[in-house]
């Protein structure tokens, strides 16, 4: 994983998000290699625990078939809270989750990808949401205020970052004091074999080479002053996780978790 730097990653992971942004390729499902295949993204959706009442409720173009999980699942919003979106892409859950704070409540979205934020924003003007706003920024450097946000939000994105401990102090820094983050993400259940962690072209922005452990994951969030931690892996996603690329046997390696921790 050492063949290249930290920016590197990052911008070889906005160039392909870029690409899945203006339908350049084909997301393939979550953060997939693959170029298809994997059905259309509300068929992709469906299988991640979106049910099809939310599929149905966000605007035409918003939900381009990511993720590893559905976060909002077991969030549990609350009108009037303020939830931010670590990674929101073209604001799929972001607009789920304005339904849920209501009118009283604010989604702020985060999102490294110009193309994504535009995509969003236009998504957003187009449909009258007027609680969410997106802002483009990386989540190690978040453009949010310290403590101002209630929930934390994430759909398989913190793996594509190559400082976590950065984003989790940056998550604890916006929380407000009793906030929580909630997110859906990849974890690796066993040692990656080199030919997948140093496949950074292609194997880090598809949420493979790039996760940690359970173990990792834990310290990290503890090291960043997190408490109530909780790592859920979910055997099931294997079965759409074998689908990334038929035949690589990926889900021998990774599995979606649900991942909560609160802020004191």
């Amino acid at each position: 994983m050492n063949h290249m730097n930290n920016d590197q990653i990052r911008q070889n992971v906005r160039n392909r998000y870029k690409k899945i942004a203006m339908q350049e390729v084909n997301s393939g499902g979550c953060c997939s290699v693959s170029s298809g295949g994997c059905g259309t993204p509300k068929e992709v959706s469906a299988k991640l625990g979106y049910s099809d009442e939310e599929l149905s409720a966000v605007p035409e173009g918003a939900n381009l078939g990511l993720g590893c999980g559905n976060p909002l699942a077991i969030t549990e919003l609350k009108p009037g809270e303020v939830a931010l979106d670590l990674g929101s892409g073209a604001g799929f859950d972001c607009f789920l989750a304005a339904q849920q704070v209501g009118e009283t409540g604010r989604i702020i979205g985060v999102d490294m990808t110009p193309e994504m934020i535009s995509k969003a924003r236009n998504n957003a003007a187009k449909n009258g949401y007027t609680n969410t706003e997106f802002r483009l920024g990386e989540i190690e450097h978040l453009p949010v205020a310290d403590g101002t946000v209630d929930v934390i939000i994430s759909n398989c994105v913190i793996n594509l970052s190559p400082d976590k401990p950065q984003v989790f102090k940056e998550a604890y820094r916006v929380l407000k004091p009793g906030g929580r983050l909630v997110i859906s993400d990849v974890v690796a259940t066993a040692e990656l074999p080199s030919e997948i962690k140093n496949n950074m072209d292609v194997l880090y922005s598809s949420c493979v080479s790039g996760a940690a452990s359970i173990r990792e994951l834990e310290s990290l969030l503890q090291q960043s002053g997190f408490t109530h931690i909780t790592i859920e892996p979910k055997d099931e996603s294997k079965e759409f996780i074998k689908d990334w690329v038929p035949g690589a046997n990926f889900e021998d390696y990774i599995v979606s978790a649900v991942i909560k921790a609160m802020k004191p």
